[in-house]
């Protein structure tokens, strides 16, 4: 009979802790992984100050669950362009108006940005960004099985949104386009490589 009880208060448990990731983000964003704290963190989510040690053992754990989140999230996300190219539908347009979406607020892929710099230095984190790496990867060999060309489209991706935050004015979603389909249309046998 408590079941319905313990599956209720389990699902209150993941919201709360998904609304204390959330709030992570926007601290990581706003003032980098420094500014994260328990009370920091919970304060931001609009919970009592000890929300967030609460649902989170320690600093550590609530950035790896953030970090895990967006990465995961990320993946999820090109996961889903690359089915839609599976289907014989041409995804870049879509994919890369996705992109470019991502600027509209930044305040995301800022913190992502932050996070992933932390698994960087610390490589205990660095599962979650691997799989948002494989998923580019998995997405970019649909269109070519050339390695290097894979590796290229890759470092492009993260490099180009690295660079829209950087700038005045982020990349459009045509320029994300044109730089994805120059890096994955193979060149015919015997043509020259075109020059990127």
């Amino acid at each position: 009979m408590s079941e319905p009880h313990t599956d209720g208060r389990r699902l209150k448990g993941e919201r709360r802790r998904q609304e204390l990731i959330e709030a992570t983000l926007r601290v990581v964003a706003r003032e980098g992984v420094t500014g994260v704290s328990h009370r920091a963190v919970s304060r931001e989510a609009g919970l009592s100050p000890t929300a967030a040690a609460y649902h989170f053992d320690s600093i550590d754990d609530l950035l790896t669950a953030a970090l895990t989140s967006c990465m995961d999230e990320s993946a999820r996300v090109m996961r889903e362009f690359t089915a839609v190219f599976d289907s014989g539908t041409d995804a870049l347009p879509a994919l890369a108006e996705q992109f470019a979406r991502l600027f509209v607020d930044p305040t995301r892929l800022l913190a992502e940005f932050e996070l992933f710099l932390l698994a960087a230095r610390e490589p205990e984190l660095r599962a979650p960004t691997h799989r948002w790496l494989e998923a580019v990867a998995e997405f970019a060999r649909r269109h070519t099985s050339d390695p290097v060309r894979v590796r290229t489209v890759v470092a492009a991706v993260d490099g180009m949104l690295m660079h829209g935050l950087l700038r005045e004015q982020p990349p459009t979603a045509e320029q994300f386009e044109a730089v994805l389909r120059a890096l994955l249309t193979e060149a015919a046998p015997g043509a020259a490589e075109p020059v990127t």
